[in-house]
């Protein structure tokens, strides 16, 4: 049996067993002939339950279904490469961000690089960005004073534009030179076949005019640590938070013509766009509600597994707090707007995963369910559900166990059922109420542009302030904990065992979202990206050759076999060059030292001129990020923790750290 059969088969015993576990939990546990309030609260708990295996169910039956809705992209002649438009869209974000993003559109691959026509989309008609816009050699599309937000804007350059097809990028967002190499084939397959492992072009009768596809979504992706990953030490560790929906469930999704357009980092089809009268503009997710109008015109959404693009996440704990209600508010307003979960326009596994984008979202009420249920049995005597120690043993266990192994299969090892649960725990407390506003047609319309730029050196203690819900339920679980242990010994501790394991996982994810509360000082105002590169320094007339550690818009690491006499604060000259790109900098070391058998050097750098920098860009971005692509496996609840508290307690190694120079 392949791996893929026995990852299928694991997958249907999973849903098996859990529904036989929901079936007896509705059927024989429910507290009836108790007092109300255990009537309720064990109603919510079995709801909760029952919510989270079905939303769960959806996934995995998708991803047994993963190969129907795959496309293979064609091999085209040059010359059948369509001319598109590049909307690059900015509100208020700095030149200095945008610099990047505009840079590395124009290093896009292309067969006739005259077909690509890259605008610079402003909503604030700004001097500057028109100013930038003339520095790259690309059009300015102002807009002075736009009251429909990032819709309007791309209506605006879309109104002015005439290309077949146009690629969007958020401002940070920053492409690699193949993203239209990688997205754009896609909308030729109508017009390529493959034939004994060569693509030709179709023939009269052979062209299905039904066929159209709208949109192609490459996966969000972030170049910088996530504040998971930043603020529990952890990203060495972990993938990005967002890394399972755009890499995994988004792509399940094709099974189903459901995946979602993100607003960035896709080609989308103008006839498509026409058709639906362009972007939509009565909700805060415009993104969102477009890819379900284009699904609803009778267009395909295609979202594709390889990163192509790479941009900021937010390094803020209040801007990320606002970002996801303003995520979970707009997607439920663009779910109500289009009727998708009704909608006859959709096929019945559509409307099952836009019933599960619904129910998401009530996740977080869930997961303040799952955190009560034990400290109202342990601490106030509820009795919310009726049934046995070894009856929970034989029905809750197994699926339990499949269940964990289960979400890594479905994940393919990017997120766990704890880093599931963490994530939910973090954000629970803040999205509970906007959820049930949203869901009742209270609506807030008005959102800001999500911050993404970077505060360096700079401590922000007030954000504690969002771990207060969490210290209250963390006390609650402890004084529910010591209250249910105390006087209990031999078989009454054991058979009180899984009460205790329940508040003792709670505990542990509270404890997680105080330390990701907490938070972390952040000392560099720019990433450190991984990156082997040769590299040539020039001090008096000496010239060295070495390897490159990491790469920075300030900064840069190398290796040299044996020392090299380079003091601080001297000039040195660098000349870092790759298979596609070549900078000159000029810099001073301002660390050295020895590590094993190589000499590790740190430098500020500044490129030469301009023509420098625009490559030194391309060198730093046009890369796969070096962040975790999947969870470590093997550290454990304890290593998270110890390593937490350990950084925690011992002073910030740059404030230990001594200075080097060899002489």
């Amino acid at each position: 049996m392949s791996k893929e059969k026995r990852r299928n088969v694991f997958l249907i015993i999973t849903m098996i067993l859990m529904t036989v576990y929901l079936g007896w939990r509705i059927i024989f546990t429910l507290p009836f002939g108790q007092r109300g309030l255990n009537i309720i609260f064990g109603i919510l708990l079995v709801a909760a339950e029952t919510v989270t295996v079905l939303t769960t169910f959806e996934l995995f039956v998708q991803k047994i279904k993963k190969k129907s809705g795959h496309l293979e992209r064609p091999v085209i002649p040059p010359e059948y490469y369509p001319d598109v438009d590049v909307f690059i869209a900015t509100h208020d974000e700095s030149a200095a961000l945008l610099y990047k993003t505009v840079n590395a559109c124009t290093f896009m691959d292309y067969p006739d690089k005259q077909k690509v026509h890259i605008y610079l989309c402003d909503d604030g008609n700004r001097r500057e960005m028109a100013e930038l816009a003339q520095l790259f050699g690309v059009e300015y599309l102002g807009l002075a004073d736009n009251q429909e937000a990032k819709s309007g804007n791309l209506n605006n350059a879309l109104s002015k534009t005439s290309s077949p097809l146009f690629a969007t990028f958020d401002a940070d967002m920053i492409p690699q030179h193949t993203f239209l190499m990688k997205t754009v084939p896609y909308f030729l397959l109508s017009e390529f076949i493959k034939e004994d492992g060569v693509w030709r072009l179709r023939k009269e009768g052979e062209k299905d005019n039904t066929w159209k596809l709208g949109l192609v979504q490459t996966p969000q992706s972030f170049y910088n640590p996530d504040l998971f990953q930043f603020n529990l030490f952890a990203e060495g560790i972990i993938p990005n938070e967002q890394d399972f929906f755009s890499k995994e469930v988004n792509v399940l999704r094709n099974a189903s013509n459901a995946a979602a357009y993100t607003g960035s980092n896709a080609v989308i089809s103008r006839q498509a766009m026409e058709d639906i009268e362009g972007f939509p503009l009565k909700t805060i997710t415009e993104d969102f509600e477009t890819s379900i109008r284009l699904q609803q015109a009778g267009y395909i959404t295609y979202a594709t597994e390889e990163v192509q693009a790479a941009g900021l996440t937010t390094t803020m704990i209040p801007d990320m707090i606002k970002q996801r209600v303003r995520w979970a508010r707009g997607v439920l307003q663009s779910l109500q707007n289009t009727g998708a979960i009704f909608s006859k326009k959709f096929s019945s596994s559509a409307r099952v995963t836009y019933l599960n984008s619904f129910l998401y979202w009530w996740s977080f009420f869930n997961r303040l369910v799952f955190i009560m249920a034990p400290i109202l049995f342990a601490l106030f005597d509820f009795q919310i559900v009726n049934t046995k120690f070894w009856n929970i043993v034989i029905f809750w266990l197994p699926p339990y166990l499949c269940y964990g192994r289960a979400m890594r299969y479905l994940s393919s090892d990017i997120r766990t059922q704890h880093w599931s649960q963490v994530v939910d725990t973090i954000f629970m407390p803040y999205l509970i109420l906007p959820v049930l506003l949203e869901t009742l047609h209270i609506h807030e319309k008005k959102f800001k542009v999500t911050n993404k730029e970077k505060e360096a050196g700079k401590d922000r203690p007030y954000d504690f302030w969002y771990a207060i819900p969490h210290i209250l339920l963390l006390a609650l679980s402890i004084i529910a904990m010591f209250r249910f242990v105390h006087e209990k010994y031999g078989w009454t501790l054991f058979y009180s065992s899984i009460i205790i394991f329940w508040l003792a996982y709670n505990i542990v994810s509270l404890c997680y979202a105080i330390f990701f509360m907490l938070g972390r000082r952040a000392y560099r105002r720019s990433e450190r990206i991984q990156a082997s590169e040769t590299v040539y320094i020039r001090y008096k007339n000496q010239s060295y050759q070495a390897v490159t550690g990491d790469v920075s818009e300030q900064g840069i690491s190398f290796y040299a076999s044996s020392p090299i006499y380079l003091p601080e604060k001297d000039v040195i000259q660098i000349v870092i060059e790759t298979e596609r790109y070549k900078a000159r900098l000029e810099g001073s070391i301002v660390y050295v030292r020895q590590e094993k058998e190589v000499w590790r050097y740190s430098a500020t750098v500044t490129p030469l001129d301009e023509t420098d920098k625009r490559q030194y860009m391309q060198i730093i971005y046009d890369r796969l990020h070096s962040l975790p692509k999947k969870i470590d496996p093997w550290v454990t609840f304890y290593d998270d923790m110890l390593r937490n508290i350990r950084k925690r307690v011992t002073s910030p190694f740059m404030k230990k750290r001594s200075r080097r120079t060899l002489k």
